[in-house]
C-alpha cells in the first residue's frame, strides 16, 4: 500500500484501467449467467465507463500539467484570467470524463443537450492529447537535434515558452473541432458504386442494394436522424436495404421509438440486418430481433435467404436458379463475450448456398470478411462496416492499422469484392474529421 501511494498518479491510473478490464473478463466469465440481465447490462456498461475514464485520466493529468501546472508559477497565476482558464479546463475534463455515463442515464428518444455536450468535449480531449503529445515531440526533436549539430537553442522567456505549447493545441482543437462537428452535422453522403457480379442472374442485373451502417442510435443519435436516414433510402428506391451492424447503443426498449422509422423502409425484395459488436455490448440482442421483424427488418442470425428478382424466403428459392444468396453471420465479439447462442458461424450462415451461385455476405467487421474469405473463397460479395473510417482524427490511422480492410471497394479476387461502409452516422462523439458519413447505393452488374 506505501508503495502503491508513491506511484505518480499517471501509473495509479494505469493500474486502474487494468483492475477495471481484468473484472470486466471476471464478471463476463462467472457472473453473466448468475445475475439478473437487467443487472449485468448496468454492470457491464458500468465496468466500459470506468475502464475508459481510467485511460482518459493518463491523457487528463498530461492536460493538466501541460495547460495548468506549468503555468502556476508564472506571475499571471493570480490573474483572473488564469482563474478563468483553470475553471473552464476543468469543466471540459469533466464534461470529457462524464460522456461514457450519458449512456447509462441519458438515452432517449432524441439526445439530450448534456450527452452532445459531453461527447463533444470528448473528440476535442482526444484531438488535444494528440497535438499536446505532437508538439512536445517536435520541441524535443528540435532540441536534439539542435544540441547534435552542436548550435545553441535560443529560448523564449520561461513564461511565455511554457503557454506557447498548451495555446497552440487550445486553438488547433478548436478549429479542427467546430470543422469536424460541422462535418457530422451534414446529411451523409450518398455514394454510387458498381460491383461486377459473377454468375449473377440475368434477371437481377442491376440489383440495387443501399447499405447502411454503424447508426449508433444512442446518447447523440435519435429519432430526427433516423427520419432522415430513412428519407434518404426510400428516394434511392432499392431493391434490397442492408444494415451491417452497430445499429444501438442501448437496450430495445428504451430506443424503440427512436428506430420506430426503419418501419418506413420501402424495399422491393426485404430489409436486412446483422449484429455489430455494440449490439452485443446492450446485452439485449433478443429483444433487438424481436423489434426489428416487427419493422419489417429481418435479422440474419447466421442464416441466408434466397432472393430472386421477383421475393425473398428463407432455406429456398424458386424452383429455378435465378436466384442470389444474401447470408449473415453473427459479429465476432459474440465469441469474445461469450454471448449465449452467438457468434460467427460462417458454415450455419452459408447453408445451401451453392459456389454455382452469386453469394453475398453481410459481416459488420472486415476482420470476419477477411476470415471468411480464407475460408469460402468462393464468396462474390462481402459487405462490412466497423472502422467508421476512423470517424476523426488521429482514430483514422488506428482505424487503418486495424482493420485488413478500411473503407471503399476491394478488389480481393477476380471475382470477389470487398465493400467497407464509412458507417452511416458516427458513435458518441458527433464529429467527423478526415472521414464522411455515407449511404452507400451498390449496383450489381452481371460480369462477363
Amino acid at each position: 500500500m506505501v508503495i502503491f501511494r508513491q506511484l505518480p498518479l499517471g501509473v495509479k491510473a494505469a493500474l486502474a484501467a487494468g483492475t477495471v478490464f481484468v473484472s470486466m473478463i471476471i464478471s463476463r466469465s462467472y457472473l453473466a449467467e448468475n445475475l439478473e440481465l437487467r443487472a449485468w447490462r448496468w454492470l457491464f456498461r458500468l465496468q466500459l465507463a470506468l475502464f475508459a475514464n481510467s485511460l482518459m485520466l493518463i491523457g487528463s493529468l498530461y492536460i493538466w500539467r501541460s495547460a495548468v501546472s506549468n503555468l502556476s508559477h508564472s506571475p499571471a497565476a493570480e490573474s483572473v484570467c488564469f482563474q478563468l482558464w483553470k475553471m473552464a479546463i476543468v469543466t471540459f475534463l469533466a464534461l470529457a470524463h462524464s460522456s461514457f455515463f450519458t449512456m447509462l442515464f441519458l438515452v432517449a428518444e432524441e439526445p439530450y443537450l448534456f450527452s452532445l455536450a459531453a461527447y463533444s468535449c470528448l473528440g476535442a480531449y482526444i484531438i488535444m492529447v494528440f497535438f499536446l503529445c505532437t508538439l512536445s515531440g517536435m520541441e524535443q526533436a528540435y532540441q536534439f537535434l539542435a544540441w547534435r549539430s552542436g548550435r545553441v537553442v535560443g529560448s523564449l522567456d520561461k513564461t511565455r515558452k511554457l503557454a506557447l505549447r498548451p495555446a497552440l493545441a487550445v486553438v488547433v482543437t478548436a478549429v479542427l473541432s467546430i470543422v469536424g462537428l460541422l462535418n457530422a452535422a451534414q446529411p451523409p453522403a450518398v455514394k454510387t458504386v458498381e460491383v461486377p457480379i459473377h454468375q449473377l442472374p440475368p434477371s437481377m442485373d442491376h440489383l440495387k442494394i443501399v447499405l447502411l451502417s454503424d447508426i449508433h442510435l444512442g446518447p447523440t443519435v435519435g429519432r430526427t436522424k433516423m427520419e432522415m436516414f430513412v428519407r434518404m433510402v426510400n428516394t434511392l428506391q432499392p431493391d434490397v436495404t442492408v444494415i451491417v451492424g452497430d445499429l444501438c447503443d442501448s437496450e430495445a426498449s428504451i430506443l424503440r421509438t427512436a428506430v420506430a422509422p426503419l418501419g418506413q423502409l420501402h424495399s422491393h425484395l426485404g430489409t436486412y440486418f446483422v449484429t455489430g459488436n455494440h449490439e452485443y455490448y446492450t446485452s439485449d440482442v433478443s429483444n433487438w430481433f424481436a423489434l426489428l421483424e416487427s419493422l419489417n427488418v429481418r435479422p440474419l442470425h447466421n442464416e441466408n435467404v434466397k432472393i430472386s428478382a421477383t421475393r425473398a424466403q428463407r432455406d429456398g428459392g424458386g424452383k429455378d436458379d435465378d436466384w442470389i444468396c444474401l447470408a449473415g453471420v453473427d459479429d465476432i465479439e459474440a465469441d469474445l463475450l461469450h454471448y449465449s447462442g452467438h457468434g460467427m458461424d460462417l458454415v450455419k450462415a452459408l447453408g445451401g448456398c451453392s459456389p454455382d451461385h452469386t453469394t453475398i455476405l453481410l459481416a459488420h467487421q472486415p476482420l470476419a470478411a477477411k476470415r471468411a474469405l480464407q475460408a469460402r473463397p468462393d464468396i462474390n460479395l462481402i459487405l462490412s462496416g466497423h472502422t467508421h473510417a476512423g470517424q476523426i482524427f488521429p482514430l483514422n490511422v488506428a482505424a487503418y492499422l486495424l482493420n485488413p480492410f478500411f473503407a471503399g471497394l476491394y478488389q480481393v479476387a477476380q471475382t470477389t469484392f470487398i465493400y467497407v461502409s464509412p458507417g452511416t452516422a458516427y458513435y458518441g462523439i458527433p464529429m467527423r474529421l478526415g472521414s464522411r458519413a455515407e449511404i452507400t447505393e451498390l449496383i450489381l452488374q452481371r460480369a462477363p
